[in-house]
C-alpha cells in the first residue's frame, strides 16, 4: 500500500492548475518551436540570397551549387537539408522575396516545405504572398494550402456578387465580403451536373469537415433543412451556420438552376425569420448565400438593389474546370483517336 496522491485526491483547484500548467507548456512549446523554424528559414533564405550574390558577382555557374551541397554536407554531417536541390530551393526562396524585410514577413514564419511548395506552385508573388498569409493565419496543412493553390483560392475569396456595403457597417461588411468566394468548388462530392438539391446538401452535410474548408475559417455548422415555424407555417433552410468572426448566422440556400431574382425575395423572408428567432442580440445581423449552378451577373446586382437583408451570390461547380495554363498541353480528341489508331495499327 501507497500513501501517492492523486488528481482526483487534490481536488478541483489542483486540477484547474494543472490544466493551466499544461496548456502554459504548450504554448512555450509552440514558441520554441516556430523560433527554431523563424530561425531555419532565416540561415536558408541568407545561403539562397549568398549564392545568388556570388553567381552573379563571380560568374559561376548552377554547378556551383552541387559543390556546395558536398561542401556543407562534410562539415555539417548530422546536418539535413543540404542536399544540392534543397540549395536550389533556397536560391529560389532568395529570389522570390530578395527583400531584407522578408524576415518580418509570414512566409518567414512558415514551415520550409510550406514555402517549398509555394515556390513550386504559385508564381505570382502578390499570390504568393497572399496564400503565406492565410496559411499562417489559418494554420493549414501542407496539404491544404496545396489544394487552396490548386481551387485558385486567392482569386475566388470576395468574388461574390453582394449588397453588404450598402447593408452593413463598414467594418462588418469587409469581414463579410471576403468570407464569401466565387466560385465555390465541390469537386470531392463526386457528384454529375444533373444532381438534385438534396442530394447535393445531404452529400455536403456528409463530408462536412471538407465543406467547412472550401467553406473557409470561421464557419461553425448548425444544421441542414433547419425548421422555422412563422405563424403556423413550416418553413425550411437548405443549410445554417454560424460564423465566429463575423459573429453572426449565416444561411446558405442552394439551387441547381440559374440564378433567378425571386431567390433573392425567398432569402430574404429566412433571414429575417432567423434574426426574429434566432439570432441572440449581441449577435450581428444574419447574413445570406445563395449558391446557384449559374447566374447573369447583372441580373444578381440589379436583385440584389432591392432587399433589405445582407446577403450574396455565388455559382458552385460540381466538377473543377481544367486551369487555362493546362488547355494548350491536353491533346485533342482527333490526336487522341489518331495515337490509338497508330497503336492498334502496331499491335497488328
Amino acid at each position: 500500500m501507497t500513501n501517492q496522491l492523486t488528481s482526483d485526491a487534490l481536488g478541483d483547484d489542483y486540477r484547474t492548475w494543472l490544466a493551466e500548467l499544461k496548456q502554459r507548456v504548450e504554448r512555450a512549446r509552440q514558441r520554441a518551436a516556430m523560433s527554431v523554424n523563424r530561425e531555419l528559414v532565416t540561415l536558408y533564405w541568407q545561403i539562397g540570397r549568398d549564392i545568388l550574390e556570388r553567381q552573379q558577382r563571380q560568374g559561376w555557374g548552377a554547378r556551383v551549387v552541387d559543390q556546395l551541397a558536398r561542401d556543407l554536407k562534410a562539415a555539417f554531417p548530422d546536418m539535413r537539408g543540404f542536399s544540392p536541390r534543397n540549395l536550389k530551393y533556397m536560391r529560389a526562396l532568395a529570389l522570390a522575396w530578395p527583400e531584407p524585410e522578408f524576415v518580418q514577413q509570414p512566409a518567414a514564419q512558415l514551415p520550409w516545405f510550406h514555402l517549398c511548395t509555394l515556390l513550386d506552385k504559385v508564381k505570382e508573388p502578390a499570390a504568393r504572398d497572399w496564400y503565406a498569409s492565410k496559411s499562417l493565419e489559418h494554420g493549414w496543412s501542407r496539404s491544404v494550402l496545396a489544394m487552396q493553390i490548386e481551387t485558385r483560392a486567392h482569386a475566388r475569396t470576395g468574388s461574390a456578387i453582394t449588397n453588404f456595403g450598402e447593408r452593413l457597417p463598414p467594418p462588418q461588411s469587409d469581414l463579410a465580403r471576403e468570407a464569401l468566394k466565387d466560385p465555390y468548388i465541390f469537386d470531392f462530392l463526386n457528384l454529375t451536373e444533373d444532381a438534385q438539391e438534396r442530394d447535393i446538401e445531404q452529400a455536403l452535410t456528409t463530408h462536412i469537415t471538407r465543406f467547412l474548408l472550401e467553406l473557409g475559417a470561421g464557419f461553425a455548422f448548425v444544421g441542414r433543412q433547419y425548421r422555422l415555424d412563422v405563424g403556423g407555417d413550416e418553413f425550411f433552410v437548405d443549410l445554417l451556420f454560424y460564423h465566429l468572426k463575423l459573429r453572426c448566422y449565416v444561411v446558405v440556400e442552394l439551387k441547381t438552376t440559374q440564378f433567378r431574382p425571386e431567390y433573392a425575395g425567398q432569402l430574404n423572408f429566412y433571414l429575417s425569420a432567423i434574426d426574429a428567432q434566432v439570432k441572440a442580440p449581441e449577435d450581428h445581423p444574419t447574413i445570406g448565400l445563395l449558391l446557384c449552378k449559374e447566374k447573369n451577373r447583372l441580373v444578381a446586382e440589379y436583385a440584389l438593389r432591392g432587399v433589405a437583408k445582407p446577403m450574396g451570390v455565388a455559382e458552385y461547380q460540381l466538377l473543377r474546370e481544367v486551369p487555362a495554363s493546362f488547355e494548350s498541353t491536353l491533346p485533342s480528341i482527333h490526336e487522341i483517336e489518331a495515337e490509338l489508331r497508330h497503336d492498334l495499327k502496331n499491335d497488328s
